[in-house]
């Protein structure tokens, strides 16, 4: 039985110190700022502000918190429920987030999972502010991002995919097409790995991943976009900026801004760079 999201939400009051590492900057944490060579405008399945904070994040504490996962059946009861919220919220498939989380985290096992919390493998990239780690990868010592709470490499997960235009045309599949989206990831550059589809499809059809979409979809979710848009742009903070200013300027709120930017509380400070992401 999949244990419930109310479990995750207990397990993050629970948290266990570590040490993390951070970068020595000026700027509060935030979200990967958009290149200047990427498009800056993607086009994604349009759900309502309430939908992408539909369930609470846990409160970050500054606390490492630790799954102990004992195999891949464990590790699906115990994150299918945040996948298919996260669905709900940005349109990603929950068996693509659960297939992706299984095969880069070694089903929440992985060296580099168990001591980042990174379950998609998601590298720093430049901007990020966030916390992180170093992890022998594709190079040696590449940097990692790291997260306190696993449902914020989740939420990372889902911000990464739907705000970087290099990804905005698999938005334009079904919502239950897991097989478009998995040859998608690889067609966009997600991985290098060749037979990354096949790896993605096979973990989907072992486990029937596929039928935690389908509850989605039938509970209301279209399995196509609608015709609205989102605009995804940068904002960099001027003297007399406040994020309450700034939202009301965009027509976003605070907790989205916050959300989008992983940040803790409402300070920012003058020339950080925030993102932005409004409904055409």
């Amino acid at each position: 039985m999949i244990r419930r999201i109310g479990y995750v939400l207990i397990a993050a009051l629970l948290l266990s110190s570590c040490g993390a590492k951070k970068r020595r900057t000026t700027q509060r944490k935030g979200a990967p700022v958009v290149s200047n060579t990427e498009e800056t405008t993607v086009n994604r399945s349009k759900e309502t502000k309430e939908d992408a904070g539909m369930y609470p994040m846990p409160e970050d504490t500054g606390r490492f918190e630790r799954f102990p996962i004992s195999d891949t059946q464990d590790y699906i009861e115990t994150f299918a429920e945040i996948a298919q919220y996260e669905m709900r919220a940005y349109g990603i498939p929950a068996s693509i987030t659960l297939a992706q989380g299984i095969l880069e985290s070694g089903s929440g096992r992985g060296e580099l999972t168990l001591k980042t919390n990174n379950h998609f493998g998601i590298k720093c990239h430049a901007g990020w502010e966030g916390e992180f780690d170093f992890h022998d990868d594709d190079a040696k010592g590449e940097c990692f991002r790291k997260y306190n709470h696993p449902m914020y490499s989740f939420r990372d997960h889902s911000i990464f995919l739907s705000t970087r235009s290099r990804y905005a045309f698999l938005f334009n599949y079904r919502r239950d097409d897991y097989k478009k989206w998995a040859h998608g990831l690889r067609q966009a550059g997600y991985a290098t790995d060749r037979k990354y589809p096949q790896k993605l499809i096979s973990i989907i059809e072992s486990y029937n991943l596929h039928e935690y979409d389908e509850a989605v979809v039938e509970n209301g979710l279209p399995t196509v976009r609608n015709t609205r848009q989102y605009e995804v742009f940068t904002h960099k903070v001027q003297k007399g900026d406040t994020l309450y200013a700034i939202s009301k300027r965009y027509d976003i709120s605070v907790d989205e801004l916050r959300r989008l930017n992983n940040l803790n509380d409402n300070i920012i400070s003058i020339g950080q760079v925030l993102n932005i992401r409004v409904a055409q």
